[in-house]
């Protein structure tokens, strides 16, 4: 694998005007393919709106914490996660024996009902804050839909046939508002958020004006992905790794607030849907890897991640 110093930027234009996608699917392997991560510009998503998610995550986490504890975590992992109960005890890229320095809200695709032979379907919890469902379910809507045009330029770009869209008919999705507190004099092993890969497919993140994301190199090295004002920053997900046949890199990332400053970001997870079967696609070459259902990986991953998320703040 190549190093790389910086990350790459991405023209999303196309996407939005519905032209030849062809150059971008070649942008998008030379960028996957060597770093795993890319500032995506030009995304068609109302700057209006992302500041309104970022409003209500600042307004939020402001709230007592026996407020948020009102819509505490629960087993559909929808809700809040306090600080201090979230950590990575299963991490290949660290030592963490601490949690993660955030606090966060999560919310998942709207079932009306939980089906129990779906994994993890069911409503959203809400807490009682004026217009803040319908500004996070605004933004949720905006971004399942760049997520869907993205995921078909990745897969051109892996080789695949577009068939593969078929495991995210209808996929599972994940919005979160997280806080990082101010941590100036971090010591070593305490992370705002630990060295880790993402499971899904598909990251798409806003992050505000502070900073502190940081993605490593195949030498170990840690580079900055500062803030790029009208940018997303989007990621590979080992899942879409492994769809690729390795040719999309899950390229390990950290977040440290050493700034002084509250920082807050807002990431969004389009994954498959949890029966699907991952596997290498056709197209991309001699598989390397075995199939795995995405919902047994993911009860792992969730129980490495948030085996105490019922732990009291």
């Amino acid at each position: 694998m190549t190093n790389f110093s910086e990350i790459p930027v991405l023209d999303a234009s196309a996407l939005m005007l519905g032209g030849d996608l062809a150059p971008l699917a070649r942008e998008f392997a030379a960028a996957y393919g060597q770093t795993g991560f890319g500032y995506i510009v030009n995304h068609g998503v109302d700057e209006a709106l992302i500041e309104a998610v970022f409003e209500a995550n600042r307004v939020f986490h402001a709230l007592p914490v026996a407020d948020k504890m009102k819509v505490a975590l629960d087993d559909r992992h929808r809700g809040y996660i306090p600080i201090d109960t979230s950590t990575d005890v299963n991490s290949k890229l660290a030592e963490v024996t601490r949690p993660n320095q955030s606090e966060s809200f999560m919310m998942m695709r709207e079932d009306a009902v939980a089906d129990p032979a779906v994994f993890l379907s069911g409503p959203n919890q809400w807490p009682d804050m004026p217009g803040f469902r319908r500004i996070l379910e605004t933004y949720n809507g905006a971004m399942m839909g760049l997520a869907r045009r993205l995921m078909q330029v990745a897969l051109m770009a892996s080789g695949a046939d577009m068939s593969a869209m078929d495991a995210f008919e209808t996929p599972t999705t994940w919005l979160r508002l997280l806080h990082y507190p101010p941590r100036p004099d971090s010591p070593e092993g305490l992370f705002g958020s630990a060295p880790h890969t993402d499971f899904g497919a598909l990251t798409i993140l806003a992050q505000d004006r502070v900073g502190g994301l940081e993605v490593q190199t195949p030498a170990g090295e840690w580079v900055n992905a500062p803030p790029l004002p009208g940018s997303f920053v989007v990621n590979v997900g080992d899942m879409l790794h492994r769809m690729s046949n390795g040719r999309l890199l899950s390229t390990p990332h950290r977040v440290i607030n050493k700034t002084g400053k509250e920082r807050y970001s807002v990431p969004f997870f389009y994954d498959p849907h949890v029966t699907a079967n991952i596997a290498p696609l056709a197209g991309t070459g001699t598989p390397r890897f075995e199939p795995v259902n995405f919902g047994d990986f993911l009860r792992a991953e969730l129980k490495a991640g948030y085996d105490r998320h019922k732990a009291a703040p």
